[in-house]
């Protein structure tokens, strides 16, 4: 990797930046992109939509000084420029890495970072609060959110808008990078926005406006009306916007990849002293041909020696299109995951029963809830982390109501690369306490393929959770009763109940134990809500130790669900029984693997079998 930089790396970049000529920007913009080429080819991480924001980052820091102003990403993602401009550059080879850099933007991490994000169309709003708070405290500062326009998609950045007040002093910069979402289309729209845009005609603009304020008792009012009658010409030429019919002021659309152009505009905002949308328009991947070429690919890329094999979400993939094919009924939502959640081959077969609602999870299982009840079957893949945003539409219109569909939960594991905003520990925990529906936890593609077929036949709503892995489970594991598989025979030294990517851990224990001479026998959970109790205490028997190892949150999580249901049987009434579970978000630590962090580790069981044999 390159690291002999004339910009990048400089100890005061950013109050030198304050300075840079535009050719100093460019390069400063060219150093940029080779070093996160580079570096995410190592890391990974969400590179096309990082090249894209270079020149919209480098023109918010010389125009903006954080942390007392405050730019705050949407999602997040987007951030990797702003971290090499907030002194993050040397420590870039830990992004990604449990206890280095977030993939995302981090409050605990950086002063620079005024608000943590991962999760979508939350920038307006915490945006909102902080400009309010200024306002109220008389406080001089700015605070500026950088929202992408698929964001727009969520219905939480339109509930954000509906309280922008006029007077803020707040800017909201429309980053337009994938669909076009302007009313101001054709050359005049596009000759205009290029004028508004210019140096010259800002100046000329805030001339005005400051003579005009300043002429007594007239003064104010007449710039008032000057800026109506521009206003209704404009609108009768070539239309108004969603921004300026809620009152906002508006400016763009305009290249975002011009930094010139972007720091003009954000004076503009500054000394209009109102609350402001900026439109620009940035090239997703911009500066590398390949990303440019496709965005899709490189907007999230492996880290090196990374392969991809079948995973759970292509082997859903697959599922899908057996049953489509077999029956018209079925249909498929997802919530602008069609790539992650394994959909892209059913939304070409069958597009007619494909639906991309946006980001936008609660409306995905309602809508989902009026399809099944007006006669089809369907099928809702959302990740782990993103279902928590629809607990109320899981609770109020789909369980209540007796609801049935299928709702296979993607990425319900531990986020080691994206970290705690997408960690998928706590779907069980929250789904535990809704009534008559049932949960499913596949540990192979045969298992996965069969729960789902089940799903769609039931009158109750089914949830098949599943790590992003390949299959955890082999030959060695037998079926029991119960939705459940084993791996040993004989009454072994000491039992490892789980399920789900714990399983991993879990036969990592076992081996361990082997070679200290401990036979450690595994049972793993297929099932999880209702609870096959009865089947599990049959599985057991009634002399060896358990412990019960989850790659979930403890509280509300399997194994406490299933001591408090057992906890009566004469067999578990003396019997040993530790529960290994998370106990927090789920930070990591640097160097250290997340599963020995939160103590769920292979290592975390066999010390827990031998506390047992010593307090034995």
């Amino acid at each position: 990797m390159n690291t002999d930089f004339s910009y990048l790396g400089r100890e005061d970049l950013r109050s030198d930046l304050k300075q840079f000529s535009t050719a100093d920007c460019e390069a400063l913009a060219r150093e940029i992109r080779e070093f996160l080429v580079d570096a995410t080819a190592e890391t990974g991480g969400h590179l096309a939509s990082s090249l894209g924001v270079v020149e919209l980052t480098i023109a918010l820091h010389k125009v903006f000084s954080t942390p007392s102003d405050r730019i705050i990403f949407d999602v997040g993602h987007q951030s990797y420029p702003h971290k090499l401009l907030t002194d993050r550059y040397k420590d870039f080879a830990t992004l990604r890495t449990p206890g280095g850099l977030s993939g995302f933007t981090k409050r605990s991490e950086s002063e620079h970072d005024a608000y943590g994000a991962g999760h979508s169309s939350t920038a307006i709003s915490a945006a909102l609060g902080f400009a309010t708070a200024d306002k109220l405290s008389g406080r001089k500062a700015h605070t500026v959110a950088i929202v992408g326009d698929g964001a727009f998609t969520g219905g939480l950045v339109h509930e954000a808008l509906n309280n922008v007040e006029k007077d803020l002093p707040l800017i909201i910069i429309l980053n337009e990078n994938e669909m076009s979402i302007s009313k101001n289309i054709g050359g005049l729209a596009r000759y205009i926005a290029k004028i508004r845009s210019r140096r010259s005609y800002l100046k000329t603009k805030s001339f005005t406006r400051t003579v005009l304020t300043h002429i007594p008792l007239i003064g104010k009012p007449l710039f008032r009306l000057l800026r109506h009658i521009k206003k209704s010409i404009k609108n009768a030429m070539y239309g108004s916007n969603y921004f300026e019919d809620m009152g906002l002021y508006y400016l763009g659309p305009a290249d975002g990849n011009n930094v010139a152009v972007v720091e003009n505009l954000l004076r503009e905002a500054i000394a209009s002293g109102q609350s402001t949308v900026i439109h620009l328009k940035t090239v997703k991947g911009k500066g590398y041909a390949p990303a440019e070429n496709d965005p899709n690919r490189y907007h999230s890329v492996p880290p090196k020696g990374h392969v991809s094999d079948k995973n759970f979400s292509k082997a859903l993939g697959e599922t899908l299109l057996e049953l489509a094919e077999s029956d018209p009924d079925v249909v498929a939502i997802t919530a602008a995951m069609e790539d992650g959640c394994g959909l892209y081959p059913f939304a070409e077969t069958y597009p007619d029963r494909f639906f991309d609602v946006g980001i936008a999870e609660e409306h995905a299982l309602i809508f989902a809830a009026g399809l099944s009840l007006g006669g089809k079957k369907p099928i809702v893949p959302i990740y782990s982390s993103f279902l928590q945003r629809a607990y109320d539409s899981i609770l109020h219109d789909v369980a209540l109501q007796h609801v049935p569909m299928v709702v296979p939960i993607d990425r319900a594991s531990l986020a080691a690369q994206d970290g705690a905003t997408h960690h998928g520990i706590y779907d069980v925990a929250f789904l535990s306490t809704v009534p008559e529906i049932r949960i499913f936890a596949p540990t192979t593609f045969a298992s996965l393929s069969r729960y789902i077929k089940e799903g769609i036949a039931q009158s109750t709503a089914t949830f098949v959770r599943y790590p992003n892995s390949g299959e955890l489970t082999d030959a060695s594991f037998s079926q029991k009763d119960g939705n459940l598989l084993a791996d040993y025979e004989s009454e072994p030294d000491g039992i490892i109940i789980t399920y789900s990517h714990a399983v991993t851990e879990a036969r990592r224990a076992k081996t361990l134990l082997k070679e200290k001479g401990f036979t450690a026998g595994i049972l793993v959970m297929e099932q999880l809500k209702p609870l096959p109790v009865k089947e599990i205490l049959d599985a057991i028997g009634e002399q060896a130790p358990i412990v019960f190892l989850e790659e979930g949150i403890r509280a509300g999580g399997v194994g406490v669900m299933l001591y408090d249901a057992i906890r009566q049987a004469p067999t578990l009434k003396d019997r040993p029984y530790t529960t290994l579970a998370i106990d927090s978000f789920g930070e990591g630590i640097m160097g250290e693997p997340l599963v020995k962090t939160l103590g769920i580790s292979a290592e975390h069981v066999v010390k827990t079998f031998h506390q047992n044999q010593e307090d034995a």
